[in-house]
């Protein structure tokens, strides 16, 4: 397995969207409130989810080039996406939130992994 992305496009693509994500989730719009309180995310540490997403994003764009650190945040992103998976999950809380845009993201960081990484 390559330590750098085979492929840019897809670590940028997933880049932008939890950029994306991350911007929105700064004043999160009524979807985003009621899914994180859906799965009894407390508020007080919304904040750190934007910290999160926004340390993914230079990870991705940075492994580009430095060995090592696109495939690591590519899988911590796929690990994040599986816990928020089992929190939906645990919490009963599999409505659409949870179809599009949970199972969505994980999806997607799937694919990247899987386009950029193997082989």
């Amino acid at each position: 397995m390559p330590l750098t992305p085979d492929l840019w496009w897809p670590s940028v693509s997933l880049a932008l969207v939890l950029f994306i994500d991350a911007t929105t989730s700064v004043r999160p719009p009524k979807f985003i409130r009621e899914c994180l309180d859906g799965v009894g995310f407390p508020r007080e540490w919304w904040w750190s989810l934007i910290v999160i997403k926004t340390l993914a994003v230079v990870g991705l764009i940075v492994g580009i080039w430095i060995p090592g650190i696109a495939l690591a945040t590519t899988t911590g992103v796929i690990v994040y996406f599986l816990a928020a998976a089992a929190a939906h999950i645990r919490a009963r809380f599999t409505g659409r939130a949870f179809w599009l845009n949970c199972c969505g993201m994980l999806a997607l960081s799937v694919a990247v992994l899987v386009l950029s990484f193997v082989d």
